[in-house]
């Protein structure tokens, strides 16, 4: 267990309406690798909360479905989020997809819970695990940089994301790349994975990864 987790809580999105389905997995395998590291990890389905997208704010009530309740009481309290979505034509399902559009109905207008929600949306840890019928790895790349996106617009992390192949029920699990391995690791390391995005003025060090100190030591001309 790791103290870098204390109080941490991670929100697991499964995107796809199969409850046994091999994003369905890849979420359990994430929830599994989050909890022996100490993580708080949920694992929440979608469907059991979404019934429509978005409306014309301008014209009609917001839909009577379950929503806010995920949006404000799961996603906003999250440290970070994990999205599972299978590939459907080369991008996230409409599920996944209407998570993300139906907040607008919080941040968007004026008032106090506008700019509530904007900060509580922002700073988050997020990933993606994404299950395709293609083993071809261009299939996943779509959802990956909208998600890259979404973090840059947000102010987020974007620690990672895992892809398997599988079509049929739990297949994922036969994929050689071993993703269920991939995202029960990304789990337990969902908030201590380096994650490094610069821009123009970020101060950085020449080292992405800093060496360890018994390899300082033992380097010539360098004084441990």
């Amino acid at each position: 267990m790791n103290s870098n987790h204390q109080g941490r809580k991670l929100l697991i999105l499964v995107g796809s309406p199969r409850r046994d389905g091999n994003s369905a997995a890849l979420g359990e395998a994430a929830r599994l690798g989050a909890a022996a590291a100490g993580i708080s990890a949920s694992l929440l389905f979608i469907d059991d909360y979404i019934s429509s997208f978005l409306p014309d704010l301008r014209h009609a009530a917001a839909p009577s479905d379950r929503y806010a309740e995920l949006f404000l009481e799961h996603f906003l309290p999250a440290d970070g989020l994990l999205l599972c979505t299978p590939v459907y034509w080369y991008g996230m399902s409409a599920q996944a997809k209407a998570f993300f559009d139906r907040s607008f109905s919080h941040y968007a207008g004026s008032g106090p819970e506008p700019e509530r929600v904007k900060a509580r949306m922002a700073g988050k840890r997020l990933g993606l695990a994404v299950a395709s019928e293609e083993t071809y790895p261009g299939a996943a790349l779509g959802i990956v940089h909208q998600m890259q996106e979404y973090a840059r617009y947000t102010h987020s992390d974007f620690v990672g994301y895992v892809h398997g192949a599988g079509n049929r029920r739990g297949e994922v699990a036969r994929d050689p790349r071993q993703p269920l391995a991939a995202a029960r690791a990304l789990g337990s390391e969902f908030f201590t994975r380096k994650y490094s995005d610069y821009r123009l003025e970020t101060p950085r060090s020449h080292n992405v990864w800093e060496p360890a100190a018994s390899a300082l030591s033992s380097t010539p001309g360098v004084l441990p």
